[in-house]
Parts: structure tokens; sequence; C-alpha cells
């Protein structure tokens, strides 16, 4: 019995030393996350150009698959699709989609690196962030436009449009506060840790890029600009694991990531953006 108590006191203690992390305000539902998520995936297919490789597709998908088991993912619907596109970058929209730039993939050292940033990206999906940066600069446009989008055939993305809440470079759907980016590094790295990725892949990458972009931006910068560095983040990932529950880390298939590669390289140089408002990522 007193063995019980001293474990069932650890238990408590562990849990006090992690912040809760849980969405905050926000005029939109889930559902609505949701629907608009949707509805801003067809406009980036239209305006981007989305990679067609099945291998690829599932590579995304089978390690996204994996972290979407972990409770602190949600129980948004996720997808994952790969954009030809240079530059390094990743972006997730409301509700559950998200996408990957090639040149971030061209980056990787190691799949849990990949797992860190799809998991990153499904926090900002988890936390409600894009929809909850909506709410707090449109608070008082915003209940209307929810309410009567969808009536007389206008979509949620267009009569969010007509207040300025659109898909460009400078949306608040997609650029984050260092405390959103945070919060999303540190339930990140609790859904690595849950489904056996190690958490400290996802810092240590981002601070190589980060360290990366100090050097030469030219393929960064849209990364640094809506990914502002929270400080170390490998300190306070690892402050963070010493909390979590103790679990072995092994990836899915580590011998995949040279495959992957060369099927970036091989790809044909993207066509030049089209006219519509291209989204810059989160």
């Amino acid at each position: 019995m007193r063995v019980l108590t001293i474990l069932f006191a650890l238990g408590l203690t562990l849990s006090a030393q992690l912040k809760e992390l849980k969405p905050g305000f926000n005029l939109f539902s889930p559902q609505q996350d949701i629907q608009l998520g949707k509805e801003a995936a067809v406009e980036v297919e239209k305006s981007m150009p989305v990679v067609k490789n099945e291998e690829l597709t599932a590579y995304l998908s089978r390690i996204g698959g994996r972290l979407a088991k972990s409770k602190h993912a949600g129980t948004f619907p996720f997808s994952f699709t790969a954009i030809n596109d240079k530059s390094i970058n990743a972006f997730a929209l409301p509700g559950g989609p998200i996408f990957v730039h090639t040149g971030l993939i061209s980056a990787l050292d190691n799949e849990s690196q990949l797992a860190g940033v799809l998991a990153h990206e499904m926090s900002h999906v988890a936390l409600r962030h894009g929809t909850n940066q909506a709410t707090k600069a449109n608070l008082l446009q915003l209940g209307a436009a929810l309410a009567s989008s969808g009536l007389g055939g206008d979509s949620m993305l267009s009569k969010l449009g007509q207040i300025g809440v659109g898909l460009g470079a400078q949306s608040v759907l997609l650029k984050y506060s260092r405390n959103a980016e945070t919060e999303a590094d540190l339930n990140g790295a609790r859904i690595m840790n849950e489904v056996g990725y190690n958490p400290v892949q996802m810092a240590q990458f981002f601070q190589k890029l980060e360290a990366e972009g100090q050097k030469d931006n030219s393929k960064l910068a849209n990364f640094l600009s809506d990914h502002p560095t929270p400080g170390n983040r490998v300190a306070y990932v690892e402050d963070q694991n010493r909390y979590l529950p103790k679990t072995q880390y092994s990836e899915i298939d580590s011998g995949a990531l040279p495959r992957i590669k060369n099927i970036v390289a091989s790809l044909p140089p993207p066509p030049p953006p089209k006219a519509a408002a291209r989204p810059a990522g989160n």
C-alpha cells in the first residue's frame, strides 16, 4: 500500500510539472474549423504545385497516421500533402490539412525530424491556433460572417475574405505568435513521445534551420517569418521530457528517407506561381 501511495504521489507531481495546453477563446466551432480547412485546401491545390506521387504521399501519411494515434493530436481528420517548392516550409490549415514543401523534405536528416515537423503542425490544428488568431483579430465582424456562411451559396472562406481573413502571406490563419510556437513545440513533443518518436529531434531540426537561416535565408524566409523562434527549443523540450512517460523510441522505416529524397530530387521544376494568393505557411 505504501508503494502504491508513493507511485500515486509521484504521478501527481509529474502531472503538475506539465503545463496544460488547450485551445484559447474561439468563435469557430471545431466543425467550422474542419469546413474552413477543406475549403482552403481546395484553394491551395489550385494555386500551388501539389506533388502527385503515391510513394511520397503514402510516406507522409504513414508517419502522420502514427502521430495521429496520440491523444494530444485531438480528433481532427488530418491529411498530408507535399508541395513542389524548394523553399523550406510546412503549414497547417484549420481542421487538419497539412502541407509540406519538398525543400523541407530535402533538408531532413532522419524520419524523426519529419515526425517532429508534422507533430508541430498537427499541434497548431489540435490547439486551434489559426481560428483563435482569427477570432482575436476580427472579433466584432466574425460572428456575423460565421452565422451567414453557407447561406446564399457562399463558402465560409469567401465570407471570411469579405472581412479580410484570407489565405495570403499575412493571413492570421497562417501566422502564429511565439507563444503559439512554444505550445506547438511542447504539444508536438508530447505527441511524439506518446507514439515512440524522440521529441528532441523536432527541436534540434528547428534550431538547425534557424542557424542555417542566419547564414542564408533565401530558402528559409517564409519559415523564419511564420515560425518565430520562441527561444532555446532544445532546452525546454528536454526539460519537459523529464516529466513525460518513459518510452522506447523507434522509426517506422529509417531506410525510406533516402528513397523519398530521390523522388523529390527527380521532380521537374515547379511552375511559376499562379495569380491566386499563396499561403506562406505557419
